[in-house]
C-alpha cells in the first residue's frame, strides 16, 4: 500500500502556513507537505502579471480554481441583470436594450442602440421585458441601406415593399422603378404584383418559419429585364452570429445595379440571381471554409451551430439555410481561387492546374529558375524533380445520385485531373493482375474488395518528395496518369526525375511500354526516371530492394526519406468523411481547397523549415564526415581503391541495371538452409535397391526437425513463466500443447510408410534429454524456476502428465544407426545429417544476426541513454535479442547432439560446440574498424562458410567493405543536403522576393 496524504497540518499552539513539496524520483513524482516560509511585504514593483515567478501544472490552477468558483458564478449571474440605475451608457436615457457582441455587454437606449448599430446590425441585441433580457428577432428598425457603402439612397422615393407576408404594396404604383417596363409594355389583364409578391424566390429559399405565410398565387417567372428593383424587402441573412431576418433597401438610382449584385457588393453572397430572399455573409463564409479546412467540420453540423447559435431553445424553429449554404461555399470557393491568381486582371479562363499552388523550393524552369549548361553535369543533380507516389484509400467515394446534373465549376483546374481526358484514358486502359516478384503487395486488392459500393475507392497521386507539396493536376486513382502529369508539370528542359513509390520494384516493370500504348499518356522525352522506395515501407520489402531502391545509396537523393506523402494524407483525411457523399464535383472542389490550403501552409513555413532542415545538414555532415574518416583512415588503401572503383562503377550502371547496387550488400553465398536442402533432397529422391521407399521421406524429416524445435520453444517459455503463472498464461500453455500434440500425432501415422512395418513406437525413449536446456539457460533468468520436465502449471497443482513437448519422436537420430539398418532405412540417415546440416546454418545464421543487432543496441541506445525510462525501454529491447539468441542457441545444441547420434563426425568438426563466451556481444561486430579492435577476433562461426574454411575471414573482410561503402554512401547524401539548401533558398527567393508572400484571405 502507498502512503496516505494528509490533507491538512496544523500544529497545536501555532498556525503555520505549508505547500505541497514534488520532487522526481526514478519511481515516480512524490509529494508532502512542508512549512512554507512567509514573505514578507515589500514595497518594490510588482512582477509582471504575464510572468509567473514558478512554472504551475494544469492540475495546480484546477485546484486553485475550486476556491474561486462560487466567485465567478456570482459575477455571472450579476451580468445577467442590468445595473440598478439602468441607464443608457450614451445619453443617460432609459436603458432597455443590451448588446451581447459590444464589448461589456453596454446598455442602451433604443434610439442610441439603432444609432450605434446602423453598420453593426449583425450584433446580437436583447431587450428587457421587466423580468429579464430577451432576445429579439428583429432588429429595432435597423435598415441596411444598399448601393451607396451603407447610407441611404437618395431617390428612396418610393415605398413600395417586397415582403413573405402576404402584406399588400404600400405604393399605389410601381411604375417608374428602375428596370420596370412601361404602362403600354404591360397587358391590362395582367396583375403584375403577383410577381414581385407571389411569386416564390428561384434559388429554393425556405419561408421564414418566423412569419406566418399564407396562400400565394404562383405566376410563372417572368424575364429578367422584367424584374422590379424593390424598395424594401424582408431577407433571411446568416451570419456568424447566428440567423438574422433584416430589412434591406435597395438602391433607387438610375444606373443602380441588380438586387443580387447590390447585395454582394455590401458582403452579402445572394442565394439567388433574380429575387434574393436569402444572403450569406463573406465573413460568415469565410468561417465556414476554415472550420471544413482546420477541423473538418461538415456543412451539417455547422449550420446545426448556427441554429444553436441563433436561438438555444428552439433550433428546430430556425430557417433552414443548409442547400444554400453548401452551394453559395462552392461558389466562394471558386472566387477566391480566382481572386489569389489574378485572374480577374487577366480575363481568361485557366488552364489545367493554374488554379493549384506548387512548390517555390522545387525547380521550374522559366518561373524559378534557368538550366545551366548542359555540359555541367556535375550539379545536375541539383535540378532534377523529385516526386513521391501514394494512394490514399480513406478517401472513399459514393456513386452520385444524379450526376448527368452536376455542374462542374473548376473541372481540372486545381489538383484533381480534368475528367473528359481521364475518362477517355480509362476507356482504352487495360488494367491487368501482374504477378509480383517481390513480397506480395495487397493494398489495392484489399480496397477494391467494395469497389461495387464506390465510385471511387480512394485518391492517389504524386507530391514533391523533398518539401511534400501536392503537384497540381495529378490527383486521381490511376497512378499511371497522375505520374505522367506530374513529370510534364513545369518541368520543361528538366532530364532527371527521382519517383518514390512503395512498389516501385514491380509498378515500373511495364510502365514505359503501357505509356507507349496509349494515346493519352506521355514523358517527356529528356527525363529519364530514377526508381525510389521510402525508407518505411522498403524494410517490407526483398532484402535486394533494400540495396536497390533505399535512397541511401541513389545519388542526388539527399536525404529524402519518401515517406512524406504519408503526413499530407493526415491533414487531407480530416475532410475525406465529409466528402464521402458529396456530388463529385462538390468533393474535387473540396479536396482541391483543402491540398491548396496545405501547399500554401507549407509554402509560408518554407523558409523556416529549410533554415531548421540546414541546421540538421550542416551537423549530420559533420558527423558523417569524422565516422567516415575514422573509418577510411584504418583501412588498406589497395582496398579502397578497389572500393571506389566498385562503387563508381555501380552508379554509373544503376538506371541501366539495378543489380549493380548489390555492392552495398554481403556477396558472399550463404550457407544453404535446411529449405534449400529439403528441396534438393526431394528433387533427388529415389529408392535404391532392398530400402523403404523414399519418395517425400525429406518433408517427413523436415516436419520432424520443425516439431523438435517447436518442443524446444515451448519448453523455454514454461520455464521462462516460473512458478506461478498466471491463467492467461496457463491457458496459452495448454493450447500450444494441443497443438503440438496433433503434429506429433500426424508425424507418428506417417511413420510406418517410412520406417516400415518392423517399427514399434516402443523403440522410442519416452522422454526427451533437457540437459542442453540446462547448460545454456542464464542463471538470472532462471534461478527462481524449475526445470523444463518439473515445472508446474499453476499454485500448488502437480505436474502435468501431459506433456507433448518432452515426446521423443522416431527419427533417424533417435533410433540409432544401427536401429535403422536394421529396419532397412539407411538412406533415411543420410537425409536427415544433410537436413541438420541445413538446420545448423540456419540457427548460426540467426546467431550472428541477433548478436549484431545486440551490439549495436549496446552503442546506440544503452550507452546513450540519459534517463531512467530510456535506459529501460534500451534494456528491454536487448533482452528480447536476447531471448532469440538464447532460443538458437538451443536449437543448435541440440542439432549438434542429433549430428553426434547420426555419426556425422566430419560435420562436428565444422560446427564446433557453441559457449556462452561466444554469445557475449563484441563491439568489433558493430564498429570493426573502432580503436583497439583491428586485431580483435570474433568467435569461429562469424568466418564460417560454405566450404567450412573456419580460417578465412572472407566473412569479416565483406562485412567491413560494406560497411565502409554504407559509411561513404552517408556522407555524400548528408553533403548533398547541405549543397542542395543553397539552390533551394535562391529558387524561394526567385518566387517570392524579400520574403513577400501574396495574401491569402483577403
Amino acid at each position: 500500500m502507498g502512503k496516505s496524504k494528509a490533507k491538512e497540518v496544523t500544529p497545536p499552539g501555532t498556525v503555520h502556513v505549508v505547500k505541497w513539496s514534488r520532487k522526481r524520483t526514478t519511481r515516480g513524482i512524490k509529494g508532502r507537505w512542508v512549512t512554507a516560509e512567509r514573505t514578507k511585504s515589500s514595497k518594490s514593483v510588482q512582477s509582471s502579471p504575464t510572468k509567473s515567478p514558478t512554472k504551475q501544472t494544469p492540475n495546480e490552477y484546477l485546484w486553485q480554481w475550486t476556491f474561486r468558483t462560487q466567485d465567478y458564478l456570482n459575477i455571472l449571474l450579476e451580468c445577467e441583470a442590468p445595473p440598478p440605475n439602468r441607464v443608457c451608457c450614451l445619453c443617460d436615457g432609459d436603458g432597455t436594450q443590451k448588446c451581447q457582441d459590444c464589448l461589456a455587454e453596454p446598455i442602451f437606449c433604443t434610439r442610441c442602440c439603432q444609432t450605434q448599430h446602423s453598420l453593426l446590425p449583425f450584433h446580437r441585441i436583447s431587450q428587457w421585458n421587466s423580468d429579464f433580457f430577451e432576445t429579439t428577432l428583429t432588429k429595432l428598425g435597423v435598415e441596411i441601406h444598399l448601393g451607396h457603402r451603407g447610407q441611404k439612397c437618395p431617390h428612396h422615393c418610393c415605398e413600395w415593399e417586397d415582403t413573405d407576408d402576404g402584406e399588400g404594396s404600400t405604393a399605389p404604383s410601381v411604375f417608374g422603378t428602375p428596370g420596370i417596363p412601361e404602362e403600354g409594355h404591360i397587358k391590362r389583364n395582367q396583375d403584375f404584383r403577383a410577381f414581385h409578391i407571389g411569386v416564390p424566390d428561384t434559388g429554393n429559399d425556405l419561408e421564414d418559419v418566423f412569419i406566418k405565410s399564407r396562400c400565394r398565387t404562383v405566376w410563372p417567372e417572368p424575364p429578367e429585364a422584367n424584374i422590379p428593383m424593390p424598395g424594401r424587402c424582408r431577407m433571411t441573412v446568416v451570419d456568424t452570429s447566428g440567423i438574422h431576418v433584416m430589412s434591406i433597401r435597395f438602391c433607387q438610382c438610375s444606373d443602380a445595379l441588380t438586387a443580387d449584385k447590390q447585395l454582394f457588393e455590401m458582403g452579402l453572397f445572394p442565394a439567388s440571381f433574380t429575387r434574393p430572399k436569402t444572403a450569406f455573409t463573406f465573413a460568415l463564409l469565410d468561417d465556414f471554409i476554415r472550420d471544413n479546412l482546420e477541423c473538418g467540420t461538415s456543412g451539417m453540423n455547422y449550420y446545426s451551430k448556427l441554429r444553436q447559435i441563433t436561438s438555444s431553445m428552439f433550433p428546430h424553429l430556425v430557417p433552414d439555410r443548409y442547400r444554400e449554404l453548401l452551394r453559395v461555399a462552392r461558389q466562394w470557393c471558386q472566387l477566391k481561387l480566382l481572386k489569389w491568381n489574378g485572374f480577374d486582371h487577366e480575363q481568361r479562363n485557366p488552364n489545367d492546374g493554374e488554379l493549384a499552388l506548387f512548390c517555390p523550393a522545387c525547380p521550374q524552369p522559366g518561373i524559378n529558375m534557368t538550366l545551366p549548361n548542359e555540359e555541367d553535369t556535375t550539379t545536375q543533380w541539383l535540378y532534377s524533380r523529385s516526386l513521391v507516389m501514394d494512394g490514399n484509400f480513406k478517401a472513399e467515394h459514393l456513386h452520385p445520385t444524379n450526376p448527368e446534373d452536376e455542374v462542374w465549376l473548376t473541372d481540372g483546374k486545381g489538383f484533381m485531373v480534368a475528367r473528359a481526358r481521364y475518362w477517355a484514358h480509362l476507356a482504352i486502359a487495360e488494367d491487368s493482375t501482374q504477378r509480383s516478384e517481390c513480397n506480395n503487395h495487397r493494398a489495392v486488392n484489399q480496397a477494391n474488395t467494395s469497389r461495387h459500393k464506390l465510385e471511387a475507392t480512394g485518391i492517389g497521386g504524386c507530391a514533391c518528395a523533398r518539401h511534400g507539396c501536392f503537384v497540381p493536376n495529378s490527383m486521381k486513382m490511376n497512378m499511371d496518369y497522375a505520374l505522367c502529369n506530374s513529370l510534364a508539370h513545369n518541368t520543361n528542359g528538366i532530364g532527371r526525375a527521382l519517383t518514390f513509390y512503395n512498389v516501385n520494384c514491380q509498378y515500373n516493370r511495364h510502365l514505359i511500354a503501357q505509356v507507349e500504348n496509349s494515346t493519352n499518356l506521355s514523358i517527356p522525352s529528356r527525363i529519364v526516371i530514377t526508381l525510389g522506395i521510402g525508407l518505411w515501407h522498403v524494410h517490407g520489402h526483398q532484402d535486394k530492394c533494400f540495396v536497390w531502391y533505399a535512397s541511401n545509396f541513389i545519388p542526388g537523393a539527399g536525404r529524402i526519406d519518401g515517406e512524406i506523402m504519408e503526413t499530407l494524407w493526415a491533414t487531407l483525411n480530416i475532410i475525406s468523411p465529409a466528402a464521402r457523399g458529396m456530388s463529385t464535383p462538390h468533393r474535387q472542389e473540396c479536396l482541391n481547397y483543402q491540398m491548396n490550403d496545405c501547399n500554401f501552409m507549407k509554402m509560408i513555413r518554407m523558409g523556416m523549415s529549410l533554415s531548421r532542415k540546414y541546421k540538421e545538414a550542416k551537423r549530420g555532415v559533420a558527423e558523417s564526415s569524422d565516422a567516415f574518416k575514422e573509418l577510411n583512415n584504418s583501412a588498406d588503401l589497395d582496398l579502397i581503391q578497389e572500393w571506389l572503383v566498385q562503387e563508381s562503377t555501380a552508379q554509373a550502371c544503376q538506371i541501366q541495371d539495378l543489380s549493380a547496387m548489390d555492392i552495398y550488400d554481403v556477396q558472399l553465398k550463404k550457407a544453404r538452409s535446411r529449405k534449400t536442402i529439403e528441396l534438393d533432397l526431394l528433387r533427388t529422391s529415389f529408392r535404391q535397391l532392398g530400402e523403404r521407399p523414399q519418395m517425400g521421406a525429406a518433408t517427413w524429416l523436415a516436419s520432424g526437425i520443425s516439431i523438435e524445435e517447436m518442443q524446444i520453444a515451448l519448453a523455454m517459455d514454461i520455464r521462462r513463466m516460473g512458478r506461478h503463472p498466471t491463467e492467461t498464461q496457463t491457458l496459452d500453455i495448454a493450447r500450444r500443447r494441443i497443438r503440438l500434440q496433433h503434429s506429433i500425432d500426424e508425424f507418428m501415422a506417417s511413420a510406418a510408410r517410412y520406417l516400415g512395418e518392423e517399427f514399434d513406437a516402443n523403440d522410442v525413449i519416452s522422454d526427451m534429454d533437457t540437459v542442453f536446456l540446462d547448460e545454456m539457460a542464464d542463471d538470472r533468468k532462471y534461478s527462481d524456476t524449475d526445470s523444463a520436465g518439473e515445472t508446474s502449471l499453476g499454485n500448488g497443482r502437480p505436474c502435468a502428465a501431459f506433456r507433448p513437448e518432452l515426446v521423443l519422436i522416431p527419427l533417424p537420430s533417435i533410433l540409432g544407426v544401427e536401429r535403422c539398418d536394421e529396419l532397412g532405412v539407411a538412406g533415411l540417415v543420410a537425409q536427415e545429417t544433410t537436413l541438420r546440416e541445413g538446420q545448423a546454418n540456419d540457427a548460426l545464421h540467426a546467431v550472428r544476426v541477433h548478436l549484431a543487432d545486440k551490439s549495436v543496441l549496446f552503442q546506440t541506445s544503452v550507452r546513450t541513454a540519459k534517463s531512467q525510462v530510456n535506459t529501460t525501454r534500451a534494456w528491454t529491447q536487448v533482452h528480447s535479442v536476447e531471448c532469440v539468441i538464447n532460443f538458437n542457441s538451443m536449437i543448435y545444441k541440440k542439432c549438434r547432439s542429433q549430428l553426434s547420434n547420426l555419426g556425422a563426425s566430419e560435420l562436428l568438426q565444422k560446427y564446433r560446440e557453441l559457449h556462452k563466451s561466444d554469445l557475449k556481444a563484441n563491439s568489433a561486430v558493430a564498429d570493426p574498424n573502432a580503436r583497439g579492435q583491428r586485431n580483435s577476433t570474433l568467435p569461429w562461426f562469424w568466418s564460417l562458410d560454405v566450404q567450412g574454411d573456419s580460417v578465412s575471414n572472407d566473412w569479416l573482410n565483406e562485412f567491413y567493405r560494406v560497411h565502409w561503402l554504407r559509411t561513404k554512401a552517408l556522407q555524400d547524401r548528408w553533403a548533398e543536403e547541405n549543397n542542395g539548401f543553397f539552390v533551394m533558398f535562391h529558387l524561394c527567393a526567385i518566387v517570392y522576393p524579400m520574403g513577400r508572400i501574396p495574401p491569402h484571405d483577403h
